[in-house]
């Protein structure tokens, strides 16, 4: 009841903080509300969960940013809960109510709960995966469930499969579950155990959909999940992990990614003659900690990794720092940490909702989520003033994935269709796989740019030698580039007149 409790009233001031979010909604998420909005099983860059989350959203409140990133507060929420659970089948109720609070006060989750991500249902399925393994390798006094008992095993197969289906991420579960038993001999007995290849093979049957829709579309997530990770050019870059390894204590929080250093440093380290063992428990989630960041940490050094590639970790991370901090009865260090984290989803409350009145330069962590909804004013306006002279546009072209997604959220009630550019040989987003531009799509087209070097008086050619649409198109009229303001930073935007396509 208290971790109910406690973490109903964080929702509460989660739910309160949409409200008054003042934040456009970021292109990614954009693109993700687009995708609601023709059900597949897959798409571009993302497999399809967090499309589902949102069309599940919006049919019972709506289309604003609010109901669109509703889900995360929602979700973030049932994950902490399945982290309490974890906690006390491992460690006993109070640790698992400290670890749910914990993980829903982490600063990761409290930037995460704002936004709408692929990492929102991820770490769900993550948490209730973990759960469903841990019962089956454990012994039954031990967090285990129990020979016989079948529900882990049905709860591992749809955790792993749905969580698959939020992000490919969600196979690094496989990395857990191979150290865990390198390192602890007399669990390998699982591995004969038909319930885990069960779960497991019930994971896959699951995801089956979305490898029959990269297999129809030339396997487009997969290309794009190998584009994410660059390697190419220096293979050798420490200042990238570096800089990944110092995000950490930002996501997971200084005193929880210090500590799990801490605990990491110690469990290698040879155990002193008379000493404990390192605790099944401890082990288990260690394997589910430190080697993805490890992983990641070496794919940052070989090309870069974003601040959130670990997220997974800090499920199992979490529920170790709790049970060490009550086992050695650090409650200083335990309150410090709610103090600490309680103090940031504050601020994150108050940033989101007085973003853009203070101008803040370029330290402005809102520019990039700031202004979409000025771009398609301003487009609304170039068609309005098109139909007044009689003279309407058929269509409009866009040439960024992050204006098209803007353009196709903010203009949603605007019946000009919206196409893609497709500037190369194969498709590089959702909207040039599903809305390129192609004869017989209407004239004469508005091209939307963000291109700075589009000149009024000629048409120019993107840096790797890609045709333009400007380069297609017999007649080429530059209309209008306006400057919008959008909290600390401009957008320019250039309008220009195309008719005459010339198909390739």
């Amino acid at each position: 009841m208290l971790l109910a409790g406690v973490l109903a009233a964080i929702l509460v001031v989660r739910l309160l903080a949409l409200a008054l979010n003042r934040t456009d909604l970021f292109f990614d998420e954009a693109q993700y509300w687009y995708w609601s909005t023709n059900p597949a099983f897959g798409y571009y860059s993302k497999p399809p969960a967090i499309a589902w989350v949102i069309a599940a959203a919006t049919s019972v409140c709506g289309t604003s940013e609010a109901c669109i990133r509703l889900p995360a507060p929602i979700l973030h929420t049932a994950t902490a809960l399945a982290v309490g659970w974890l906690g006390t089948r491992l460690y006993g109720p109070p640790t698992g109510v400290l670890a749910g609070i914990a993980f829903a006060l982490l600063p990761g989750v409290s930037f995460s709960a704002g936004i709408v991500s692929t990492d929102v249902p991820l770490l769900l399925c993550w948490a209730l995966a973990l759960t469903a393994f841990a019962s089956l390798v454990l012994p039954e006094g031990e967090g285990g469930a129990g020979p016989n008992r079948w529900w882990p095993t049905l709860l591992l197969g749809a955790s792993f499969g749905l969580g698959l289906n939020a992000k490919y991420a969600m196979a690094w579960l496989l990395l857990g579950i191979a150290v865990y038993l390198v390192l602890t001999p007399s669990r390998r007995g699982v591995l004969r155990d038909v319930q885990l290849w069960a779960g497991l093979a019930l994971g896959l049957l699951l995801i089956a959909p979305n490898m029959a829709w990269n297999q129809a579309n030339a396997f487009a997530t997969f290309a794009h999940t190998a584009d994410n990770a660059k390697w190419t050019g220096s293979l050798a870059n420490p200042g990238k992990a570096a800089e990944f390894l110092l995000a950490q204590f930002g996501v997971f929080g200084p005193l929880y990614f210090a500590g799990l250093l801490v605990i990491g440093w110690r469990a290698m380290r040879p155990r002193p003659p008379g000493a404990a063992p390192l605790p099944e428990a401890d082990r288990l989630l260690l394997a589910f900690t430190l080697p993805l960041v490890v992983a990641v940490t070496i794919q940052a050094f070989l090309s870069r990794a974003h601040a959130n590639w670990a997220a997974p970790a800090y499920v199992a991370g979490t529920v170790l720092i709790i049970a060490t901090l009550v086992r050695e009865a650090s409650w200083g260090w335990l309150r410090a940490s709610y103090a600490i984290h309680a103090v940031v989803l504050a601020g994150m409350v108050a940033a989101t909702s007085l973003a853009g009145l203070i101008p803040l330069g370029a330290a402005d962590p809102f520019a990039r989520t700031m202004g979409w909804r000025s771009v398609a004013e301003a487009t609304r306006a170039e068609l309005a003033r098109a139909r007044a002279a009689g003279r309407p546009f058929a269509a409009i072209i866009s040439d960024d994935r992050a204006l098209s997604a803007s353009l196709a959220y903010y203009m949603r009630n605007d019946p000009t269709p919206i196409y893609a550019w497709r500037t190369g040989p194969r498709p590089m987003d959702h909207f040039e796989l599903t809305r390129p531009y192609a004869a017989g799509r209407g004239e004469p087209v508005l091209l939307v740019s963000l291109r700075e070097d589009l000149a009024p008086d000629k048409p120019s050619r993107a840096p790797s030698g890609l045709l333009l649409p400007s380069d297609r198109f017999a007649t080429v009229v530059p209309i209008n580039r306006v400057t919008l303001s959008a909290a600390s930073s401009t957008r320019s935007v250039a309008f220009v007149a195309l008719s005459g396509y010339k198909a390739p």
